[in-house]
C-alpha cells in the first residue's frame, strides 16, 4: 500500500538564490524530536527550518511508551491533548516469572496529577500529531517550514554557522545555518560526517519486536506485562504493551548468534507469536524489527555550531522507554537557551549548560538501561542463579521487589549541580529542589502546569511579593497563589513542606532554577542571572 506524503517535496525559493539563503536554526530528522524542537522554536519565534530525506511519519509503531513528563512538554506544546486521548493511558504494570505472576506496581499511586504516568501510542500517530501542531503554526504566522526529501549530504562548520549542501529530486543546493541541530537518528550522517563516535557498550542480545492487530480478551488488559522465563519462551523474556486500534507489541527475547533476516521472515515469527498469545489466537501481523541492546552517548552534544539531540547523541535498550523520552526532553531542555543565545539575551556559553545536564541525563539512562539490560539477560550462570533467587524471593517477600529490575522507566532527571542552579532552601520538599522539573498539582481552575509557558515564572505560595516583570532583558511572569484556595494538600505537600511560605524561580523548560522561604530582590536578580549563563 502507497501513502500519500505527509510534507512532500516542494521546490524551495532557496533552491534559486543566487548565494546561500542563510536560516537561524536549520534541524535535520522529522522524527519526534526534530518535530519537537521545529514546534518549540516557532513557539518561540525563532524562525526554524526542518529538513528530513524522507516524505514520511515512520513506518511500524517504533517507539510506543510516551512518559508523564513529556506529556506536559507536549501540553505546552500545544499537543499534548490528542495525543492522550488516541493513546492507551496505563499506570499498573505486572511481572511474571514462567508462569505466575511475582508482582504488580503502580507507577503513579497518588492523586493530583494531570497526566497518567504513560500512554502507549504509536510513533506514526506521535508523529502525525506534532505534524499537525506544526502546521497549525504555519497557518499562524509563525517562521517555521518543513521540506521532504531534502537530504544532508555535507555540511562544512564555522565560528559563525554551518554551511550546508542538500540533495533534492531537482538536484543539490546550498544552504547556510547560524545554528545546525541533529535530530537524525542512531546512525546519524551528521555525526558521521563530523567524524565522531559512541562511547558505551553494544550487549550481545536481540529481541524481536513484533506488532500484531488482535481484539482484545479478558485476560489480556491495559496494563505493561513482563516475563522472565516464561514457558513460550524458555530461557528468554518477553514484553507486552497494548496500542490503539487493537494493536498489540510483543518483545520476545531470541539471543546472540542468530541470522536476523531469517528470524525476521513470518514464517517464523508467527509460531513464536502463536507459542505466546495461544493456538486459538487470531491476530495479523502488522510490523516486525529486530534490535540489539545499545546502551552508547557521544562524550558531547555540543560540537561549535552543530548541537545533537536524540538518538543523535545517545542510545539506550528499549526496556525503560528511555529513548525517545530523553531525546524530547533534550529538546525540551536546548530550545529556550538557543533562543536567548540567537536573540542576544544570553553569552553562547549558556550552551555548555545543555552538554553538562544532557550529558549527565543520558548518562543516568546509560545506567539505568545497562542495569536493566544485565537483570534481564544475565550474562553468567551465577548472575542467572542469583536473578532467578531475587524473582523467587519477590513473590513472599515484598521487600526485595525494588531489587527486581523488568527496565526502570522513563522519569524526568534532576540537574543535580547544574551551573544554572541558585539558591535552596532546605525547609523546602526535596522532590522540588533546584534542577528538579516542576510537579503538577490541581489548582481552584485548571492545573499547575498549565499555568507555565516559555517564559521564566516566579511562583510565590502563600506571601506577598512585587518582582519586577522584566529583569536582564527578560519577561518574568509572575504567579501569585495560596493553598488555602489553589490546589490546597497537594501545593503544600509538594511545595512548602513544612514552612509556610515560598517562592521558585522557574525555567522555560519548567525545571526549578532556585527557590527561598522569604523574597529577596537582589538575590532573585542573581539567581536569574545564574539561570542565563551571566555570572552574578
Amino acid at each position: 500500500m502507497t501513502r500519500a506524503p505527509a510534507y512532500p517535496y516542494i521546490r524551495s525559493k532557496d533552491q534559486d538564490c543566487a548565494t546561500p539563503a542563510r536560516h537561524p536554526v536549520v534541524v535535520v530528522g522529522a522524527g519526534p524530536v526534530g518535530l519537537t524542537a521545529a514546534i518549540d522554536l516557532a513557539i518561540q519565534d525563532v524562525p526554524v527550518l526542518l529538513i528530513d530525506d524522507n516524505d514520511q511519519v515512520s513506518h511500524g509503531s517504533r517507539a510506543i511508551c510516551f512518559a508523564k513528563r513529556q506529556l506536559e512538554i507536549f501540553d505546552r506544546l500545544g499537543c499534548g491533548a490528542p495525543m492522550v486521548e488516541k493513546g492507551v493511558v496505563w499506570n499498573l504494570g505486572k511481572v511474571f516469572f514462567d508462569e505466575r505472576q511475582i508482582f504488580e506496581f503502580n507507577l503513579l499511586p497518588e492523586a493530583g496529577h494531570h497526566r497518567p504516568a504513560f500512554i502507549n501510542l504509536q510513533q506514526y500517530y506521535l508523529e502525525q500529531f506534532l505534524l499537525e501542531r506544526l502546521r497549525a503554526l504555519q497557518a499562524a504566522g509563525r517562521a517555521v517550514e518543513i521540506r521532504g526529501r531534502n537530504r544532508l549530504v555535507a555540511l562544512s562548520p564555522a565560528a559563525d554557522g554551518v554551511a550546508l549542501t542538500i540533495e533534492t529530486p531537482d538536484g543539490p543546493y546550498e544552504l547556510a545555518a547560524d545554528w545546525l541541530l541533529a535530530c537524525d537518528g542512531a546512525a546519524s550522517p551528521i555525526r558521521t560526517k563530523l567524524g565522531l563516535d559512541f562511547v558505551g557498550r553494544v550487549f550481545e542480545d536481540n529481541f524481536l519486536i513484533a506488532d500484531v492487530v488482535m481484539e482484545e480478551t479478558p485476560d489480556m488488559p491495559v496494563e505493561r506485562r513482563f516475563w522472565f522465563d516464561p514457558p513460550f519462551n524458555r530461557g528468554q523474556s518477553a514484553l507486552l504493551h497494548k496500542q490503539p486500534d487493537n494493536v498489540w507489541r510483543i518483545d520476545l527475547q531470541l539471543g546472540w548468534n542468530i541470522d536476523k533476516a531469517e528470524q525476521s521472515r513470518p514464517e517464523n515469527v508467527i509460531p513464536r507469536l502463536r507459542a505466546f498469545l495461544g493456538p486459538d489466537a487470531r491476530f495479523e501481523l502488522e510490523w516486525v524489527s529486530i534490535y540489539t541492546f545499545q546502551c552508547r552517548r557521544m562524550e558531547r552534544f555540543l560540537h561549535g555550531r552543530v548541537i545533537f539531540a536524540g538518538d543523535s547523541a545517545h542510545q539506550v535498550s528499549p526496556f525503560g522507554a528511555r529513548g525517545a523520552n530523553s531525546g524530547i526532553a533534550d529538546v525540551d531542555n536546548l530550545i529556550w537557551k538557543l533562543k536567548l543565545v540567537q536573540k542576544g539575551l544570553a553569552p553562547a556559553s549558556l550552551l555548555e549548560s545543555y552538554n553538562a545536564e544532557r550529558v549527565a541525563a543520558a548518562q543516568e539512562n546509560i545506567q539505568h538501561s545497562t542495569r536493566s539490560t544485565d537483570f534481564i539477560t544475565p550474562k553468567s550462570e551465577i548472575s542467572r542463579i542469583f536473578r532467578d533467587a531475587v524473582l523467587d524471593l519477590a513473590e513472599p517477600y515484598p521487600a526485595t521487589r525494588p531489587m527486581v529490575n523488568s527496565g526502570r522507566l522513563s522519569l524526568p532527571t534532576t540537574y543535580e549541580g547544574s551551573p544554572l542552579n541558585g539558591p535552596d532552601s532546605a525547609n523546602l520538599p526535596a522532590n522540588t529542589r533546584p534542577g528538579a522539573p516542576m510537579m503538577d498539582a490541581p489548582l481552584a481552575q485548571g492545573w499547575l502546569l498549565e499555568a507555565l509557558d516559555a517564559r521564566f515564572h516566579l511562583i510565590s505560595f502563600n506571601c506577598k511579593v512585587e518582582p519586577p516583570s522584566h529583569l536582564h532583558g527578560l519577561d518574568l511572569h509572575h504567579i501569585a497563589l495560596q493553598t488555602d484556595a489553589d490546589g490546597g494538600d497537594y501545593l503544600r505537600g509538594r511545595y512548602l513542606g513544612t514552612a509556610k511560605a515560598a517562592i521558585y524561580l522557574v525555567r522555560p523548560d519548567q525545571h526549578i532554577a532556585a527557590r527561598w522561604e522569604n523574597y529577596d530582590a537582589t538575590e532573585l536578580a542573581q539567581a536569574l542571572a545564574r539561570a542565563i549563563g551571566r555570572e552574578p
